[in-house]
């Protein structure tokens, strides 16, 4: 085999050697010949050359390799001597020897020499031509002129066999990366090659032939491999932490409202995906109502987890506060500001009152909440929408969407309907087509709208999920819901008519003695308190579940009454403590409309 002829062949051999010979042309047409040897000392500026008496120049060039003695005198051809007495650094003196040119290279030294892998095979079988000495050091002798399947096994263990007859149909070249030897071995990217090369030997047609062959080179990247495979498993425990913080700060159990039916679900990215900031939360308020909130923190990692965390728990205390959907955005908005303002979270509020049939709701920058009410239509919650949260400078309103019984309510998080080169308001527009269709249980309806949008495993963003049901009660289920109300008109002689009116409610709710004293007092200290401090209108209202037994009265003045200790000589003052010593919990809230809302609460016995 002539590697020579086949060296020529390299892509831009030829020209790389017809600008060398240019080049050399052109220097002995100059009589630069060689390049000037380096003169030792400081010269003498008035001299350009020193000549001994003899009148011939010294000879300033040495042909090999010379070494200095202590008295500047090389072992070359010249002299060097370096200025004053004692030892120094003999001069670098020479000429340079000419580079030579590729042609003159045998390509079996030059592939010999590589550290990489290299085989060459040729024909329609792959038949070794040649394995250099680092190939033959990794796997050992091969025997030329047999065919690769069986003089090269490593190629097919490496899954190659099929990339040779790929590169010899197509004619180009292919790069298989990071190809591991069975077995745990080393890691290899692997080039194939295809080369053209002619025949030795044989009649003289087939002198004249050329085979077409595949050059194999295999660079050993198994540090590479490695130190990819350990930032894998780094990136997989760093994951593995944000996941694990992300679902410690989730909910581990959703609170139950009486009146409401509640699941949600929480979906981490794919393995490739880092976790993102999405939560969510159902929050008890008192007084039968709920607090829903979803939200989302931009950006990924163990630090949206963790702004994730510090939200959620900031809105779980404003929401303590009973304040209407947008003073709780507005509240949040300045904390989220103040725990990274390069964070930003977007964030839906919501407040379910059973009484009104309604969902209060505040949005920064959120998806709007999709209500299906009893008939099947599906309705987007409208604006008010403000900005993200801790973008700061923006005043939050409320709006309302009634949510009756019967109604499924959706909250979720854009990863469930933002898809790459997709508008969102189609995916948002799915969101609706999938609810029409869920039917079930809120947990149903979580895993059917999961599965509707398309979102697994390995799907690229994480994604909540809140579903709640406002159930149709009817037959015994029903008889356990129970409403009253009263309107308290006139004087002091209101007192007496609510004490009258709650008696006889109580009484017909089959409540034990007991419960229905306690009742008729709590009542009467909240009507007291109203008509003392309050403003008209008024009205007493009583409402049963299937758990607890709530007492609120409102009044049009919005000062919220507090619990304070009252001197043994005050005739007032102990109302609110008589009301919170024997209830199970109390509480107040300012009113949409204006006014106050008093209320407090009394579990009902186990049956």
């Amino acid at each position: 085999m002539n590697f020579t002829r086949w060296s020529a062949r390299f892509p831009g051999t030829q020209r790389r050697a017809a600008a060398r010979t240019e080049h050399a042309a052109a220097q002995a047409k100059r009589g630069e010949g060689a390049v000037p040897a380096a003169r030792g000392g400081r010269a003498d500026p008035g001299a350009e050359r020193s000549t001994p008496a003899d009148g011939h120049p010294a000879d300033s060039t040495v042909s090999g390799t010379g070494t200095g003695t202590g008295t500047g005198t090389g072992s070359g051809t010249g002299t060097a001597t370096g200025p004053g007495t004692g030892t120094a650094p003999a001069q670098r003196t020479g000429v340079l020897t000419a580079v030579p040119s590729l042609d003159e290279l045998s390509v079996r030294e030059v592939l010999g020499r590589l550290p990489a892998l290299v085989a060459l095979v040729h024909g329609p079988e792959h038949r070794v031509a040649y394995v250099n000495d680092a190939y033959t050091a990794g796997f050992g002798a091969r025997t030329p002129g047999a065919p690769a399947h069986e003089a090269l096994p490593e190629l097919g263990e490496l899954g190659l066999l099929p990339l040779l007859d790929q590169v010899q149909r197509s004619g180009k070249p292919r790069t298989a990366k990071n190809r591991t030897a069975p077995g745990g071995g080393s890691s290899y990217t692997v080039t194939c090659t295809p080369v053209e090369f002619p025949t030795t030997g044989g009649t003289a047609p087939e002198a004249e032939a050329h085979h077409a062959g595949v050059l194999i080179h295999l660079a050993d990247v198994t540090d590479h491999a490695e130190a990819v495979e350990r930032l894998r498993a780094s990136e997989r425990r760093q994951r593995e932490a944000a996941v694990t913080l992300q679902r410690s700060l989730l909910p581990q159990e959703l609170e139950q409202p009486d009146d409401l039916r509640i699941a949600a679900t929480y979906q981490p990215g794919g393995t490739e995906a880092a976790v993102g900031g999405d939560w969510y939360d159902v929050i008890t308020l008192g007084a039968g109502r709920t607090a829903l909130v979803i939200g989302d923190v931009m950006g990924r990692g163990v630090r949206a987890a963790a702004v994730m965390g510090q939200l959620r728990t900031a809105v779980r205390a404003y929401a303590r506060l009973d304040l209407p959907p947008h003073e709780v955005l507005q509240l949040l908005d300045g904390l989220a500001a103040e725990i990274d303002a390069s964070q930003i979270a977007t964030c839906v509020y919501a407040v379910h009152d059973p009484n009104e049939g309604l969902l209060a709701y505040a949005s920064a920058g959120h998806l709007p909440i999709l209500v299906r009410d009893e008939h099947g239509t599906v309705r987007r919650a409208a604006d008010p929408t403000g900005p993200p949260l801790g973008t700061g400078g923006w005043l939050h309103t409320s709006g309302t969407i009634p949510l009756g019984p019967g109604s499924t309510a959706v909250l979720y998080t854009d990863g469930l309907v933002e898809r790459r080169g997709e508008d969102i308001d189609e995916g948002v527009a799915a969101l609706e087509r999938a609810l029409a269709g869920a039917q079930g249980t809120p947990s149903v309806i979580c895993d059917r709208l999961m599965r509707a949008l398309g979102v697994d495993a390995d799907h690229d963003d994480d994604v909540a999920v809140m579903v709640l049901q406002q159930p149709a009660r009817s037959g015994a289920d029903a008889e356990l819901f129970h409403n009253a109300a009263l309107e308290l008109l006139g004087g002091i002689e209101a007192a007496p008519r609510a004490r009258a009116f709650a008696q006889g409610v109580l009484a017909s709710w089959r409540f034990p003695v007991e419960l229905c004293d306690l009742g008729v007092l709590a009542a009467s200290e909240l009507v007291a308190n109203s008509l003392q401090h309050g403003t008209p209108p008024m009205r007493l209202r009583l409402r049963r579940t299937d758990r607890r037994l709530i007492i609120e009265v409102t009044d049009g003045d919005d000062h919220l009454p507090r619990r304070r200790r009252a001197e043994p000589a005050d005739e007032t003052g102990r109302g609110i403590s008589i009301v919170a010593t024997i209830a199970s919990s109390w509480g107040s809230r300012r009113t949409p409309g204006g006014g106050k809302a008093v209320w407090c609460e009394f579990a009902l016995p186990d049956k």
